[in-house]
């Protein structure tokens, strides 16, 4: 568990400090909460990078602080809590009190593969919050994610219990076994295409990956491909093309000019 200090003494912080006591007394309360579980425990050998994708900077600022402001600024979240990988977690506390990122409370060991990152991150948030409080699981290396998106997952998560970000598929789908050639497509309008963050109950979650383990499940590439292996429905709450997942270096080049481009006044 880790907490940010402060240094000085200005209105900012006293702000801050502020919505930390908030923070705290809504948990004495027992008040229903919102906490981003930041999944950034990933060491990125498809960009071919030196150093984990989501501490390359961008434009003077590491990817990862794109994606803590996102949260830090949304006004429904109240905590903010970051599954590190190892031997980061000092440079990722050293970020979050360069950017003034207070809501973050927890910095969580990672795991072998994401569903056990995910998994570390939902069992130490349930030692700390209750089953009824949503928790938002989201890719640190998705750092355009927007208020609405945020806010529609929060809001849909209530309402059904989980909420995957979504967009439509518009390409055609080809199936193949071999990488080479199909034979075979798949109807596109049957198709999501899933983004985070996915909303999940906390207490939900946790109780899923126990169920999980105790079968045999331990290597799902998602939260919501986990809730389908293991018999679930999942809901959909909206997400958008600029929502992009920095995958690549293409990804890097596409991440940069969406910091700089804005929509022409024409287009309704």
């Amino acid at each position: 568990m880790k907490y940010n200090s402060f240094a000085g003494r200005t209105d900012t912080v006293l702000i801050e400090e502020s919505k930390i006591k908030r923070f705290w007394e809504c948990i004495a309360r027992g008040e229903k909460m919102n906490i981003a579980l930041i999944i950034a425990g990933g060491s990125g050998q498809r960009m071919h990078q030196n150093i984990p994708k989501q501490f390359l900077t961008v434009n003077e600022k590491p990817v990862i602080v794109y994606t803590l402001q996102a949260f830090q600024n949304h006004p429904d979240i109240d905590a903010i809590a970051v599954v590190c990988i190892s031997g980061w977690e000092q440079v990722l506390q050293a970020y979050a009190d360069q950017f003034n990122v207070t809501k973050l409370k927890y910095i969580i060991p990672g795991g072998k593969n994401g569903q056990d990152s995910i998994r570390n991150g939902v069992y130490e948030l349930e030692k700390h919050f209750q089953k009824e409080d949503v928790v938002l699981i989201h890719d640190a290396i998705r750092p355009m994610v927007s208020n609405e998106i945020i806010s529609d997952c929060i809001v849909k998560t209530r309402q059904y219990g989980c909420a995957i970000a979504t967009i439509p598929c518009a390409e055609a789908m080809l199936e193949t076994s071999d990488g080479i050639v199909s034979t075979g497509s798949y109807p596109r309008d049957r198709l999501k295409r899933t983004q985070t963050p996915q909303g999940f109950l906390l207490g939900d979650i946790c109780n899923l990956h126990r169920e999980a383990l105790r079968k045999g499940i331990t290597n799902s590439v998602a939260s919501c491909t986990l809730m389908v292996e293991m018999g679930k429905q999942v809901y959909f709450s909206a997400g958008s093309e600029k929502n992009i997942k920095l995958t690549t270096v293409e990804d890097i080049d596409i991440f940069k000019a969406l910091l700089i481009a804005k929509r022409s006044d024409w287009l309704k």
